[in-house]
């Protein structure tokens, strides 16, 4: 198994990952990753050190479903987290729900399934340049891909269940977490000091309201899918240069420098496709010699 991205209790505490809510707004469940109350802003502080352990073991966790070829869905509506939340999960090749979730959009997996075939009818329609339509009725087209994008747009490709779900804001995203636990479904989850830890398979305890915090959480889980596909390509005897490593400003990077990745989705082989991994830049090449570009 490769390594997971490294970072340091300093790097939490300048992200403001210890950083909770007003002490009387905390859940009692969260006791246990408390540190205490600051002193004048009333606030809890949670405890790094613990933080840190367990968002080790999440990575790791993350880092081998990744590696068997599972499909990872980020899960963060907030609009603290939308965006970040698409941008990370669209790096890594993993997919996303940033807008709204959808009551059944697990459980009722079949009608999510036929709602994006909806959509990919659309868009071929709306490109169709021999296509006989109105404005009007083109528009009506475009407004109800624009509806469905939204909604299905982060996981048009998902071809199935996802094996494992990272969701940022428990409270808010608890109808995705019931449903994967009815699914049996694992879930990492940024827990607050106001969060619900039931349903919640790999707790890190952390700030899910910031954007730093919740920027650095979502970089770290996408940094170790990329090293995990970088692993599984090197094993596959694809070359790979580059890695997932730490900036000098001690943030966790992947050595791409923020390119996207567009393959190693879940169930699939690690192939030439898969090789579309952030490699610094680089070109990558397969055991039989085919070169690989990395996408810009």
């Amino acid at each position: 198994m490769g390594s997971i991205p490294e970072f340091s209790i300093r790097d939490l505490m300048e992200a403001g990952v210890h950083l909770g809510h007003k002490a009387g707004r905390w859940n009692p469940a969260m006791a246990p990753y408390i540190y205490g109350v600051h002193k004048y802003k009333d606030i809890h502080i949670i405890d790094l050190r613990k933080t840190a352990v367990l968002l080790r073991n999440a990575l790791s966790v993350l880092y081998d479903v990744v590696h068997r070829r599972g499909r990872v869905l980020f899960v963060g509506t907030k609009v603290q987290a939308s965006n970040v939340i698409a941008e990370e999960a669209a790096r890594c090749g993993q997919y996303y729900v940033n807008h709204r979730w959808l009551g059944g959009m697990l459980t009722n997996w079949e009608t999510v399934s036929s709602s994006i075939r909806r959509l990919l009818d659309f868009e071929k329609l709306l490109n169709d340049t021999d296509a006989k339509f109105t404005k009007k009725e083109l528009l009506m087209f475009d407004k109800k891909r624009e509806k469905l994008e939204r909604s299905l747009g982060g996981i048009r490709e998902m071809g199935g269940l996802p094996h494992i779900l990272f969701v940022i804001d428990t409270n808010k995203e608890h109808i995705a977490i019931q449903e994967a636990n009815k699914l049996k479904i694992p879930v990492v989850a940024v827990l607050d000091t106001n969060s619900d830890p039931r349903g919640v398979d790999y707790p890190i305890p952390g700030n899910d309201d910031s954007i730093r915090s919740i920027d650095f959480f979502c970089r770290a889980v996408s940094n170790t899918i990329l090293e995990a596909i970088r692993s599984d390509l090197m094993s596959s005897g694809i070359s790979v240069a580059g890695s997932v490593g730490q900036a000098k400003d001690g943030s966790v990077v992947d050595s791409g420098k923020g390119k996207s990745v567009a393959a190693h989705k879940g169930g699939g082989k690690a192939s030439k496709g898969a090789a579309e991994v952030v490699a610094g830049g680089s070109v990558v090449s397969g055991s039989g010699g085919d070169d690989v570009g990395v996408q810009e």
